[in-house]
């Protein structure tokens, strides 16, 4: 075997060890109730998938870093996963002793949801409930880079002037999950709200995007979901 043969083996067999991504999931999960004798009751649960290897270190190091301050609403990644997950838990709990009124639930979820060419789907659901008359359910869409562990865009895909365009093909293509009917629903909806809003997943399918409860439409819509086919956004894609 000739050293540019071997050379070129070696590189083969890395590259694909780096295909298989190996991930592990972090879970804490605690019931504390708000005082003695009290009923009410802090629920907190938490499951967090995340890069154990598998992947160039600093990539690895990217999307683990954009996985933590995504799921805890942090500036900057310090320490390991479970240190951070440690001291979202410790902060809660203060929190919720300081306003001592009511029953709480947080219920975090983060975990790989698939891979389309060079991306792959990461998906957050987080459930909070602080009192009322209901929680509010969010789900955070995050789309990196396999190669280098970036967090990408809409338009690191489609072509920066295609807001208005692809717009319109969101709107054509939401769909309705809550509302009776489907006059109901576009009756609820607040179609200017509906434009490329940063949450996205891809997949064979296309490109779909999340809308949170509140943010084209009343809370009665829950999350809204848009998945436009490639073939629609054919003429806007950075790369045909």
């Amino acid at each position: 075997m000739t050293k540019k043969l071997f050379i070129l083996l070696c590189l083969a067999i890395c590259l694909s060890a780096c295909d298989r991504i190996r991930t592990s999931v972090f879970e804490d999960d605690i019931t504390l109730p708000m005082a003695q004798d009290k009923a009410d009751s802090l629920f907190y649960s938490l499951s967090l998938e995340y890069v154990r290897d598998g992947m160039l270190i600093p990539a690895m190091e990217k999307v683990n870093s954009t996985i933590v301050t995504q799921a805890f609403d942090l500036e900057e990644m310090s320490g390991t996963v479970e240190e951070c997950a440690g001291l979202y838990r410790e902060n809660l709990i203060d929190e919720y002793l300081n306003e001592n009124n009511s029953t709480w639930e947080d219920h975090l979820k983060g975990a790989f949801t698939g891979k389309y060419k060079g991306w792959m789907n990461y998906k957050l659901s987080y459930y909070s409930y602080r009192g009322g008359a209901h929680g509010l359910q969010t789900e955070i869409q995050i789309v990196f880079d396999r190669k280098t562990g970036e967090m990408l865009n809409e338009y690191d895909i489609l072509s920066p002037d295609s807001r208005e365009a692809v717009a319109q093909l969101i709107l054509a293509n939401v769909t309705n999950d809550t509302a009776e009917n489907d006059a109901e629903f576009m009756e609820l909806l607040e179609p200017r709200f509906l434009v490329p809003n940063g949450n996205f997943s891809v997949s064979e399918d296309g490109m779909t995007w999340v809308f949170q409860p509140y943010e084209a439409g009343p809370y009665a819509l829950g999350l809204i979901e848009a998945t436009v086919p490639w073939d629609m956004l054919k003429p806007y894609l950075k790369v045909k």
